[in-house]
């Protein structure tokens, strides 16, 4: 949990970043708007941990927070967001440096972390359109018949 956080906070401070470049400065002036850090699959897992956890842990402007129904309904009923992700990663190195001192390496984490949200958005947008053309020919064969809706 702490060093989902931490991955977190490291990716949300490098996006800070990025807005606060030259660079970008340059494109906002120019009317270019940010596209949001998107946070996905934000429910907790471990049964031992708070329901909220990443609700509450991530909560930072500029972003976008998938957050499941249950979390989400959780959350109205007992979540509270005390401060926001710190812009300079708070804690967050302390607590990378002292995993890769047991051995995990937190970028190859990250990547497959990455890979395996991007694999599962992927899936449920193939479930999703799946389910669209079926109900598609369903329409099409109902309309074929000439029946009214």
């Amino acid at each position: 949990m702490r060093l989902g956080i931490a991955i977190a906070m490291r990716t949300y401070k490098a996006y800070r970043d990025l807005l606060a470049s030259r660079r970008w400065l340059k494109l906002a002036a120019s009317g270019a708007r940010p596209q949001r850090l998107l946070w996905a699959s934000t429910g907790t897992k471990d049964p031992a941990a708070p329901d909220v956890l990443y609700v509450e842990a991530l909560a930072a402007p500029d972003t976008i927070n998938t957050i499941p129904e249950k979390t989400l309904l959780a959350f109205a009923e007992h979540g509270k967001i005390n401060n926001v992700l710190p812009v300079d990663e708070g804690y967050a190195e302390a607590v990378l440096a002292e995993f890769t001192r047991e051995g995990i390496n937190d970028e190859a984490l990250a990547a497959d972390l990455q890979r395996e949200g991007t694999e599962s958005f992927a899936n449920s947008w193939r479930d999703l359109m799946a389910c669209i053309a079926s109900k598609s020919a369903v329409l099409t064969q109902f309309n074929a018949k000439g029946d009214q809706l």
